[in-house]
């Protein structure tokens, strides 16, 4: 499935969702949200609505042609990542995508709630918040609380506090060159 897609349940992080979507808009990527109900509006833990692109119902998965820079971001917070990991379409849709080549990325508690359900996580490096690194390790991946990893076509971050450098983790696996583009205007380099 070509492009990258942000998947919104009721109950999402705000920061570890807009603020990736804002790191790839940064980086002249397109991304696009999409929620798993029918509704083209959902809303945030802390009480935002967003509009949404499209909606998981609707939603047209083509995979021919999918490679590694096509991605499927899982955003977390409660109880916006676990509605995620039980919508058995997106987790079929998920599997899909990365049998057909495409990367997957989740932060906070989504690595291990949704995550841990991909086949072919075992033997990853993973991040996420603290509580959730059992799902992972059931599953065969490997814990480290570091902000953010990129293990093959797997992407995690660790929490809220770290969106930024997971959104980064994800333009360096599609558009390498413009992670210090990105990293100036958001004035990173100083920290």
């Amino acid at each position: 499935m070509k492009g990258i897609y942000i998947f919104l349940a009721d109950g999402f992080e705000d920061v570890e969702a807009l603020g990736t979507n804002d790191v790839l808009r940064r980086a002249g990527l397109r991304s696009e949200l999409v929620c798993i109900k029918e509704e083209p509006f959902v809303q945030s833990s802390h009480g935002i609505t967003v509009g949404v692109d499209d909606c998981l119902p609707f939603f047209q998965a083509d995979h021919a042609g999918t490679t590694e820079k096509d991605i499927l971001i899982f955003p977390g917070g409660m109880p916006g990542s676990k509605s995620l990991a039980e919508c058995k379409p997106l987790i079929k849709l998920m599997q899909d995508h990365y049998d057909a080549g495409g990367s997957v990325a989740a932060i906070c508690a989504a690595p291990g709630l949704v995550l841990s359900q991909l086949k072919g996580i075992s033997g990853a490096e993973v991040t996420c918040f603290d509580g959730f690194e059992g799902y992972l390790e059931k599953a065969g991946a490997h814990f480290s609380p570091k902000p953010a990893i990129c293990s093959g076509r797997i992407i995690t971050g660790r929490s809220a506090g770290h969106a930024l450098s997971f959104g980064l983790e994800i333009v360096k696996k599609i558009s390498p060159e413009k992670v210090d583009q990105v990293r100036h205007a958001l004035y990173l380099e100083t920290i």
